[in-house]
């Protein structure tokens, strides 16, 4: 069964019509890069508020679920758990000011559904994203929407949403030509791939 970003859910909370959100930490500190670039690395990204934008062109990830959240207990989210997700071609940005961090990766990655290309991807092991704004071209598999948020289990995390708020989840999610603007993201590992990270100064930093 596959279901697009845009089927209905119901559920007893304002968050029936919240985006998909997925996506991958920000790694906002230069002294991460070489840990990064060799490697798995344990992450967990906060911006303080700030949100960061990323882009690739296309997610492919195994275990979903989504719930409606919060940050700090003032800022909405959508909060989005991937127990497994390949990104290809991949670029991540954050703007202090004039200043804009930008890290990409898996720049050549193509995504033709075979494990050789899943091996030149970015990969992220157990994600939990919160999300604002999520665009793309989204399929899901085995989705089943309307689902009491504290009973979700297929990222395999051990905790998500409050009894009776509303959740849904899929055993796998794709997005094609992902772009979204997030405030925070933990995993236990991430993985860039030909990672470069650059300082700029100036307009056209951002991913977009």
């Amino acid at each position: 069964m596959e279901d697009s970003q845009s089927v209905p859910a119901a559920g007893r909370t304002n968050w029936r019509r919240f985006a998909v959100a997925v996506g991958v930490p920000a790694a906002v500190a230069v002294g991460l890069m070489g840990a990064l670039a060799q490697g798995a690395l344990a992450a967990n990204i906060t911006v303080s508020g700030t949100q960061f934008k990323l882009t690739a062109d296309h997610l492919e990830g195994r275990g979903f679920t989504q719930y409606s959240g919060g940050l700090n207990g003032t800022i909405p989210a959508a909060m989005s758990g991937i127990n497994h997700a390949d990104l290809y071609n991949l670029c991540q940005s954050v703007a202090a000011g004039p200043i804009v961090l930008q890290i990409t990766a898996a720049k050549d990655a193509k995504y033709d559904g075979s494990d050789s290309a899943a091996a030149k991807s970015v990969q992220a092991d157990e994600l939990l994203i919160g999300m604002s704004e999520l665009g793309g071209d989204a399929t899901f598999k085995n989705i089943q929407i309307g689902v009491d948020a504290s009973t979700l289990s297929a990222d395999g995390a051990a905790t998500h949403g409050e009894p009776k708020g509303f959740g849904q989840q899929a055993s796998n999610v794709s997005i094609d030509n992902l772009k979204q603007k997030a405030y925070l993201t933990t995993a236990s590992s991430f993985k860039l791939r030909g990672m470069s990270l650059k300082l700029l100064v100036g307009q056209g930093g951002e991913c977009f």
